[in-house]
């Protein structure tokens, strides 16, 4: 067996792994990642992130093109299979593992494919796909083995009609009606991409309302949205089982329903990927959910081994992750670069997309905050006319005495893009962080940003 020492070795190269491999690299210590797959780039390059994402643009693509009165004079609506769809998305994902590669070989970082567990608290080791074991030795570890989808074990997830999130990216046909079991975002995110492609959506909700921890009016848009595109929403609904046949799935609920479909999609919940880390060797818990407690420097319950990304818990976003892989490594290598990654932008690649940041209106109003309210909706913006890109709006949340913004809230077009300048002037200080500040800017005309201008002057309207 051959033994390895670094100063710090990494487990996983998703977002959080590559963070906190490349901090702690660039500050002079000897890295070495871990990884399961012959390739890096985690589960977000391969089956998370950069597949769905890559997916909905294509669809969006798809959607515009049969539904834009210049492309329609060209010919028919075009129809396209699944498959065929996806390999845009495979396109991308191998631009991303070449990119990703060049990172760690230029930072000199070594990279070991295989299944890393703990031996002892300095040591991990890794079982190679050939069966060859390698022992690595390191003053630190940081874990970031990122997630799975969560997995009930009355669910048969064998049947060739039942897939989860990872396993939708193998299905081979179109299906003409699919369940969705689950409306949050990645259930809610495939709504989107399986409509667009004519699929009837069932989409199931055990709760009342659409992804509720958005802003009220966000929430009622895209339910409104998804049901003009042929998605049937089901609000307060649990499964009692999942019965999968040879042309199709029953799903039974527990209200007495029955809904039969040609697929069904569980998007109902994620899991730590923690099970085969060994870590009842060195005495960390993990919850329920296989999920790692850390403090705010990113330390687990061993002092030298921390963990961050998805494998912690909330947020479970790439942005975050990524961010929190390289606090972890900040607090190890402690170059000024350690944060604790709190206040993050939400990014939901719905069609339309939605993204927000702040606080919304039921937690300014529980919270007895007196603010006011700006709009601007894109039918009225020059750049979305052009674009062909009516549906959305710019949601502003401020204080009504200091004007400081509290709150952006995106439905639409680039909404993922747009709200960075708002999260960029709430974090400025004094009257930089208020609404003033888009009154008294000349943006670009005609831009989505614009949509900041508009809303500011309806917001400070609304005052007396």
């Amino acid at each position: 067996m051959a033994v390895y020492n670094y100063d710090v070795v990494v487990l996983g190269s998703g977002p959080a792994g590559e963070g906190a491999a490349m901090n702690a690299a660039k500050a002079g210590r000897k890295v070495a990642v871990v990884d399961s797959r012959r390739e890096v780039g985690g589960n977000c390059t391969h089956l998370g992130t950069i597949p769905s994402k890559a997916l909905r643009h294509s669809v969006r693509q798809i959607m515009q093109f049969n539904t834009n009165p210049m492309f329609r004079q060209i010919g028919e609506p075009r129809w396209f299979s699944f498959p065929d769809v996806l390999k845009s998305a495979e396109r991308v994902i191998a631009k991303q593992v070449s990119s990703r590669t060049g990172y760690y070989a230029r930072n000199r970082i070594d990279v070991f494919f295989g299944t890393g567990s703990f031996a002892d608290e300095h040591t991990i080791e890794v079982v190679c796909a050939n069966g060859v074991v390698e022992k690595l030795v390191a003053k630190q570890i940081v874990i970031a083995t990122g997630s799975r989808p969560y997995r009930p074990l009355d669910v048969d997830f064998n049947h060739s009609r039942i897939y989860d999130s990872d396993t939708i990216l193998s299905l081979g046909h179109t299906p003409r009606r699919i369940i969705i079991y689950g409306a949050g975002v990645i259930g809610s995110e495939y709504a989107s991409i399986f409509s667009g492609l004519g699929v009837l959506v069932d989409l199931i909700d055990n709760r009342d309302q659409l992804l509720s921890f958005l802003d009220a009016e966000i929430s009622d848009a895209l339910s409104y949205h998804l049901r003009t595109n042929n998605v049937l929403i089901r609000h307060n609904e649990e499964y009692e089982s999942v019965e999968g046949l040879d042309n199709g799935v029953i799903l039974h609920l527990k209200s007495g329903k029955k809904i039969k479909a040609d697929a069904f999609l569980w998007c109902n919940g994620r899991t730590g990927n923690t099970d085969q880390l060994g870590l009842e060797n060195i005495g960390i818990k993990v919850n329920s959910r296989g999920q790692i407690e850390v403090d705010q420097n990113y330390r687990t319950q061993v002092s030298n081994v921390y963990a961050a990304g998805d494998v912690i818990g909330w947020p479970s976003l790439a942005s975050a992750a990524a961010d929190q892989g390289r606090s972890a490594a900040g607090s190890i290598v402690d170059n000024g670069s350690w944060r604790f990654v709190d206040d993050v932008p939400t990014g939901i690649y719905t069609i339309p997309e939605i993204s927000s940041i702040g606080k919304n209106e039921r937690e300014l109003t529980q919270a007895k905050i007196p603010y006011e309210v700006g709009k601007a909706f894109f039918k009225g913006m020059a750049r979305a006319q052009i674009s062909h890109e009516p549906v959305g709006m710019l949601k502003l949340l401020f204080h009504r005495e200091t004007l400081e913004v509290l709150g952006v809230h995106c439905f639409g077009y680039q909404a993922s893009e747009i709200v960075h300048i708002g999260q960029a002037i709430m974090n400025q200080k004094g009257e930089a962080n208020t609404i003033k500040y888009f009154v008294n800017t000349t943006f670009n005309y005609p831009t989505m940003a614009e949509a900041y201008r508009v809303a500011a002057f309806d917001g400070l309207n609304r005052l007396f």
